[in-house]
């Protein structure tokens, strides 16, 4: 029929793109677009052959065009092909299939290690308090307007602030405050008085670097001999970390209030310039006033401007870096020393028992000599007075610093096997601290035979201290072998603090002095030239020397007084009682001849005929 034709002949074209799928060759210039812009064609063709079927006759409708069916190969049925997407890549051998470990790349660095102070503080702070921020400011202005005219009152100026934005920031991180935290924050503020009222730098220098490391265990709270040591210490490892820190806080609060800030930046400024304005006005009318206004504030000058800035700069940074570490301190006691190996009885007992015979025969001489009297000494040693003094200190504070040596190394390998062993320990460790106790007592002793025949200086007022504070930790050793051991770290930073403290009130220069007048009184031996370099804190007693000792021993303070202008948060309290006693007295003539004051012979309180110098008293 004559429409069969064209339907078989039109189809023929169809049939071989099914061949070519089912035989799976790809050509490069097919894609998919093709085959699809195909399927009207080939429906098209369909309905034609379905019109020109052998009945002759329509069937209805269309049909919806069905999928192309895949040629089943002779054999059986096979899994059907998917289209061709285009070009593949090659096959992977098997052999090279095999999983092969990441090689480290030469060019990246390395992943760093968590570090020990990361694991000494697992616990980042928050957020930075507002009003933590206000007292870190707060200690900066003060820093920069207060510490560049030298030391007193400021300095509790300071650290008030420094101290209030700690506690903000611990309060805001949920620590609570723990008894020995306040013991040494309160400590830390008493040490701060010693230059308000001590003109003598030399124990005001150590009232402040004792009040920081009492302020740095205050923020870290440690209890161990290892934490102790370095929570005094570890304030300096939070200064990198808190300045991070403190700047993303200030960010913080300039992005979610920047009207307020602006409101408080005019404010500020009005504020400033009326004070500014009516001030000069009510100083120009008032010289009283305007007295009592330039006492009260601080001289700022150009000149001392980079310095100022640098002080303020490092009150903020010190004032935030307590903060950062009060809300989240470092956890020093987390590291510990393994202790040693334990060693028997007898390897471990007999070199202390030999060494508290040693002791106890030294003490029995030394009871001899209290007895029969020094007279008798040298003349069967041939020293002198002051040879006898000197060397027997000296030796004697050396034998007490070994020993407490020895105690820590006996206590790190003692014997620890039971009720036995601690018995043992007691008794044996007791025993030489008792006999220590002696000794250091008879150092003292010594140095105020010494103090007695030369003078009191204060190397001698130095190193008798610290004599003394020896004696108390061999005290407190002692106790903490019959209560616990517990408390032992706390309690011997407790004791060098009160020591410390003790030191700077009593005012060593102005001792000094006063034992140096006193033994003129009695020998009329005095060493001038020693006495004037001393500080203001000495003025009261060497005003009641005789002229022309007094001029002499005054001039170099009067002259210093008169040459200095500090403010009044700059001036200590023995400075301003100098200046109440002298005025405006004037030495003038009465020094000219001092060189050949000082005692009845020759002004020298160094030593007799016999022993010219001191060679251990550089001062």
């Amino acid at each position: 029929m004559p429409a069969e034709a064209p339907a078989s002949g039109e189809a023929e074209p169809a049939r071989i793109s099914r061949s070519e799928d089912a035989a799976g060759v790809s050509s490069a210039g097919t894609s998919r677009e093709d085959a699809a812009g195909a399927g009207p064609a080939d429906a098209s063709r369909s309905e034609n052959a379905a019109g020109a079927s052998p009945g002759g006759t329509a069937s209805g409708p269309a049909e919806a065009p069905q999928p192309p069916q895949h040629a089943q190969p002779p054999g059986g049925p096979t899994v059907p092909q998917p289209r061709d997407t285009g070009p593949q890549p090659p096959k992977v051998p098997a052999y090279a299939q095999q999983a092969r470990p990441p090689q480290p790349n030469p060019w990246g660095q390395p992943k760093p290690a968590p570090s020990e102070l990361s694991r000494l503080r697992p616990v980042k702070p928050g957020a930075v308090p507002g009003a933590t921020l206000w007292a870190v400011l707060a200690t900066g202005l003060l820093s920069a307007l207060l510490l560049g005219d030298g030391i007193g009152l400021n300095l509790l100026f300071v650290a008030v602030p420094a101290a209030l934005a700690a506690y903000f920031a611990a309060r805001a991180a949920a620590r609570r405050l723990r008894p020995w935290t306040a013991v040494w924050a309160v400590g830390g503020l008493a040490l701060l008085v010693v230059p308000a009222l001590r003109d003598a730098g030399w124990p005001s220098f150590l009232a402040i670097v004792s009040a920081f490391a009492l302020g740095s265990l205050a923020l870290h709270g440690s209890r161990s001999w290892l934490g102790m040591f370095l929570g005094s210490l570890g304030l300096l490892t939070s200064v990198a970390e808190s300045l991070g820190w403190g700047a993303r806080g200030v960010r913080d609060r300039m992005a979610g209030s920047r009207g307020r800030w602006g409101v408080v930046f005019r404010s500020t400024v009005v504020a400033v310039v009326l004070l500014i304005v009516f001030g000069a006005l009510f100083a120009s009318a008032d010289a009283a006033f305007a007295d009592v206004l330039g006492s009260l504030m601080p001289d700022v000058s150009v000149g001392d401007s980079p310095w100022r800035f640098f002080l303020g700069v490092l009150g903020l940074v010190g004032a935030l870096a307590a903060a950062y570490t009060a809300a989240a301190p470092v956890r020093w006691d987390g590291l510990t020393v393994r202790p040693g190996k334990a060693r028997g009885r007898l390897e471990w007992a007999l070199p202390l028992v030999v060494l508290n015979l040693l002791f106890a025969a030294f003490l029995a001489i030394q009871l001899t000599v209290l007895l029969g009297g020094y007279d008798k000494v040298m003349a069967e040693t041939d020293l002198s007075y002051s040879q006898y003094a000197r060397e027997g200190f000296w030796q004697l504070l050396w034998a007490t610093l070994l020993t407490l040596l020895v105690i820590a190394l006996a206590l790190r390998w003692a014997p620890r096997g039971g009720a036995r062993d601690r018995t043992l320990v007691r008794g044996v460790l007791g025993t030489l601290c008792l006999l220590t106790l002696v000794v250091v007592a008879s150092a003292l002793r010594r140095m105020d035979l010494y103090v007695d025949a030369y003078g009191l200086t204060r190397l001698r007022i130095s190193v008798a201290a610290v004599e003394l504070w020896l004696g108390v930790v061999l005290v407190l050793i002692m106790a903490a072998g019959a209560f616990g051991a517990k408390m032992l770290p706390r309690a011997v930073a407790a004791s060098a603090a009160v020591g410390v403290l003790a030191f700077g009130l009593i005012s060593p220069d102005g001792l000094i002095a006063e034992q140096n007048v006193a033994r003129y009184d009695r020998h009329h031996s005095i060493d001038v030239e020693y006495l004037r370099g001393l500080s203001a804190d000495a003025v009261p007693a060497l005003d009641t020397l005789p002229e022309p000792l007094r001029s002499c021993a005054l001039e170099e303070i009067q002259r210093s007084l008169r040459s200095s202008d500090e403010p009044w948060y700059a001036t200590s309290w023995g400075e301003a009682r100098a200046r109440d006693i002298l005025g405006d007295w004037d030495p003038g003539y009465r020094t000219r001849d001092c060189s050949g004051l000082g005692s009845g012979d020759n002004g020298s309180e160094r030593g007799d005929v016999d022993d010219p110098y001191d060679p251990y008293d550089p001062y």
